[in-house]
């Protein structure tokens, strides 16, 4: 009786080679023994215990399914020999294989060392350093650095013996003589030698050792970048940052790694031997065959486990003897490059006040790739250090400017450290987004440049009502207005009714990451000129101005030379005007075309007659004429007025010849009167309300209307508001008002009238109908030369002529008659009686001369084409030689 052993071995279909061999003899449910002849030898289903029965062969089969469904089915068939004389052959047991580990390799790498930056687009040439400040709507970039893999690994050196039982069948031939007495045939004994034999087989067991060791993967995670995450104020709150060009090593890996030991025959035959004897069976030999068991048993076979790891093959399973090679290092890994994880162009919302050195964190993920050997973390996460701090600081600047209107400014002393702003006219404000921030040499970026994009808008405030250029929008006074950010000029328009004086204009830009609330901060909120400090939001600035009046549209209205009734009469006789002026030129207030000929502009000369047969007259002596003018601004209390002053030069017929002269003039009590000396004492009046200067209803009413509303002169308890204008306009305006003499006119508030706007005064004006009525004033007066002049260069001394020429008369070649006495007007407002003081100038302003902004020629010619050179504020022309009382037959008054 034998048992007989099946092993199987087997792979998986990916697989590169086969494992182990596994004894399934005995395993009842998978395995099935059978023979082909049972009368031969059988053999037990279950266990392949054979039993022989008859000489004869017979085939054995094993037939092994690992179960009822696979995948596994699988048979074998060995022969089997019955002789009469079966050999006894020694149980020999299976090998026995046994190991266990025996050292390791381990190596990790699972420090990634990450670092990571946040900084300002665009990387390599940052214009900002985000450390001391960077604006909203400019753009980070976030840059992480890190190992570009990490692993895990374990390779462990399995080391064991195979243990063989050998069995050596020698076959001893033993020889000898047997000696038998036999019949000699003769009836005697004989000795007969008869040869004897015998094969006796000897099985000699031993034990035969075999060594191995390979190598076995008990471990392997292998960990790729998937993203990483920094967050940071500025970054609103946080960016992912995906791998670019990226993809974990690449790495194959198997576990096949195994023993293979080696197959030994059931008995090794060693060489027969014959041994001889005698007469007798010789003893069997006894000897040591453990070489040939040796020989008959070969080197376990060995294989690693398979790895190869970036192309470099770390663990190598070449199918050896005894001893596997041992694995080598799986590489290091290296520090990505600086595109792998790089996210630019993250722009910093308008939305994010400025905040200071805000801290910054990250982390970076790996996860486990696939092939990994035993189990690991699925991911990783490490959180990333020393990430530098980011500086929000949106910058604004405040620069602002006011123009200067010096061209229409007549203010006799001029204030050169405010801006002029004209009433009623243009004016425009300057807002750059252009100036000096911070230093860029210690902050990259700022500097003195343009800010414009990172500003929400622009706003002025002015403490005085003005109206939009096209005067479509009106903005109160103390109303902060919108500017658009990429407009550089505004132009406003100054109404007629703001008062004059100085006056601070407001002005601060709003960065666009200002709170919301920035419209309730006060002046404190805001930096002036920049921003630097960024707890503010607003840069503010302050421009000083003046608001200035004008004085202008001189014109004459009237002569009461009869030479000139018809020019501004429409007929002899009557008070009905022709509505002819003679201006201060072609232009009006700013210089435009006023609509008039050159004709009809002063002075009154020779040529300004339209009428035939009068274009060489000028005015005789002795004839007033009328005039008025305007003025606006503040111009309008009990004691403001305007200075008159004139001053008189000789010019001679032909033009060729002007010069300064002093005017005299004889009384009944006294002759040769010198004009502007103490002695000339005539006083001279004017009546508003003349019937010959045609003054407004209207004017007039509106004039009472405001006096009584706003001087406090009546109390409303003791006359009504209508009773006052009735009283005003036929009892006040028909009064003589003084007005001074030859040599100086002062034109009180009495014969002042106010004209100006009634209608369309914004409801939210700061100035009520009555205030900006009052805010354009005409005055109107009145001059003329006594009835005979006499004429001398300035400076004569008169006195001294008649005592060494024997006296003086009339008729005294002293005196200038051949040609006109040109009557010069130098006009000054005069604001609360302030006599030192000259409020505005008509002509004589450091800045500018109204009187040729209007247009006055300085040189004209007569109907003889004589020219004559003019002076500014020439007004008339009189005749040397001709006199009013020529017009008389006894004399008139003057």
């Amino acid at each position: 009786m034998k048992s007989l052993v099946a092993e199987v071995r087997t792979k998986q279909y990916d697989q590169e080679s086969f494992g182990n061999w596994v004894n399934v003899s005995k395993r009842a449910d998978q395995i099935d023994w059978s023979s082909n002849r049972n009368a031969v030898v059988t053999v037990e289903p279950k266990t392949g215990k054979i039993t022989a029965h008859q000489e004869g062969t017979a085939v054995i089969t094993a037939k092994w399914k690992n179960s009822e469904e696979g995948p596994y089915y699988i048979y074998e068939s060995v022969t089997i020999t019955v002789t009469e004389n079966p050999i006894e052959i020694p149980h020999q047991p299976d090998a026995a294989c046994t190991e266990s580990p025996s050292g390791e390799m381990t190596k990790e790498r699972m420090a990634p060392n990450p670092s990571a930056v946040i900084k300002a687009d665009q990387r390599g040439s940052e214009p900002f350093d985000v450390l001391k400040g960077i604006p909203t709507s400019e753009s980070l970039y976030g840059n992480v650095f890190s190992m570009n893999y990490l692993f895990k690994s374990k390779f462990v050196n399995m080391k064991g013996t195979c243990t063989y039982t050998v069995v050596v069948n020698k076959t001893y031939n033993k020889t000898w003589t047997r000696e038998e007495t036999v019949s000699d045939g003769n009836g005697g004994t004989t000795t007969e030698r008869i040869p004897m034999s015998r094969p006796v087989t000897v099985p000699y067991s031993y034990t035969v050792k075999r060594d191995f060791d390979y190598w076995k993967i008990d471990s392997l995670l292998v960990y790729e970048i998937t993203n990483a995450i920094l967050k940071n104020y500025a970054l609103n709150p946080e960016i992912e940052l995906l791998p670019a060009d990226y993809s974990g090593p690449s790495y194959a890996a198997s576990t096949n790694g195994r023993y293979y030991a080696p197959n030994v025959p059931a008995s090794i035959t060693a060489p027969s031997q014959t041994v001889p004897g005698t007469t007798t069976e010789p003893a069997t030999p006894s000897e040591n065959l453990k070489p040939l068991a040796e020989q008959a048993v070969a080197e376990v076979q060995v294989e690693n486990d398979y790895l190869k790891f970036k192309n470099t093959v770390v663990i190598n399973n070449p199918k050896v003897e005894k001893t596997a090679p041992r694995p080598g290092e799986i590489p290091d890994p290296e520090v990505i490059h600086r595109d792998v994880l790089y996210s630019p162009d993250n722009e910093i919302p308008n939305s994010l006040v400025n905040k200071k050195d805000q801290p910054s964190t990250g982390e970076i993920n790996y996860e486990l790739m696939s092939g990994n050997i035993n189990d690991g973390n699925a991911e990783e996460k490490f959180d990333i250090p020393g990430i530098n701090t980011v500086t929000v600081h949106t910058p604004v600047v405040n620069y602002s400017l006011v123009s200067d209107d010096q061209p229409h400014n007549q203010k006799t002393v001029p204030n050169m450290n405010r801006s002029a702003l004209i009433l009623e006219r243009p004016f425009t404000v300057r807002m750059p987004t252009s100036g000096q921030h911070l230093d860029v040499g210690s902050y990259p970026g700022y500097g003195n440049r343009d800010y414009a994009k990172y500003y929400r808008i622009k706003q002025v405030r002015f403490p005085f009502d003005v109206y939009s250029e096209d005067r479509t929008q009106f903005y109160p006074r103390n109303t902060w207005i919108d500017v658009p950010v990429y407009v550089l000029d505004t132009t406003f328009y100054l109404p007629v009714w703001v008062d004059e004086g100085d006056y601070q204009v407001q002005f601060r830009n709003i960065a666009e990451n200002a709170p919301d609330d920035f419209e309730n901060m006060s002046r404190s909120n805001a930096q002036p000129d920049a921003n630097t400090d960024l707890t503010y939001h607003l840069a503010s600035d302050e421009v000083s101005v003046e608001v200035i009046g004008r004085l202008y549209d001189f014109e004459i209205t009237d002569i009461a030379d009869y030479n000139w009734e018809l020019v501004f009469r429409r007929f002899k006789g009557s008070i009905a005007p022709t509505w002819i002026s003679y201006w201060t030129g072609t232009k009006n207030i700013d210089g435009d075309k006023r609509g008039n000929f050159s004709q009809f502009t002063v002075p009154i000369r020779p040529g300004s007659h339209p009428l035939q047969g009068y274009q060489n007259v000028a005015i005789k002596t002795g004839y007033h004429f009328k005039f008025d003018f305007k003025t606006k601004g503040n111009m309008f209390g009990p004691r403001d007025g305007i200075r008159l002053t004139p001053t008189f030069d000789f010019v001679s017929k032909d033009g060729k010849t002007r010069v300064p002269v002093d005017l005299y003039y004889s009384t009944n009590q006294r002759n040769f009167i010198r004009i502007g000396s103490a002695e000339d004492q005539v006083k001279r009046f004017v009546i508003l309300n003349d019937r010959m200067r045609q003054v407004p209803a209207v004017q007039l009413r509106d004039t009472a209307t405001y006096k009584y509303n706003r001087y406090g002169e009546i109390h409303p308890g003791m006359m009504s508001e209508q009773a006052y204008q009735e009283y005003y306009r036929d009892t006040f305006t028909k009064m003589k008002t003084p007005v001074g003499g030859y040599s100086l006119l002062l034109m009180p508030e009495q014969l002042r009238t106010f004209i100006g706007p009634k209608t369309n005064i914004p409801v939210t004006a700061s100035a009520d109908v009555l205030r900006a009525n009052a805010a354009i004033q005409q005055w109107y007066g009145e001059y003329s030369l006594p009835a005979e002049p006499y004429v001398v260069q300035a400076g004569t001394n008169l006195a001294e002529y008649g005592r060494t020429h024997g006296g003086l008369d009339a008729k005294s070649p002293i005196f200038l008659k051949n040609g006109y006495i040109v009557v010069n007007f130098n006009l000054e407002s005069i604001r609360e009686g302030n006599l030192a003081a000259p409020h505005l100038q008509y002509i004589h302003a450091p800045l500018m001369n109204q009187w040729l902004l209007e247009g006055f020629q300085r040189q004209v010619q007569d109907s003889y084409n004589n020219s004559f050179t003019l002076r500014d504020g020439d007004v008339v022309f009189y005749h040397a030689d001709r006199s009013s009382r020529d017009d008389f037959s006894a004399q008139v008054p003057h």
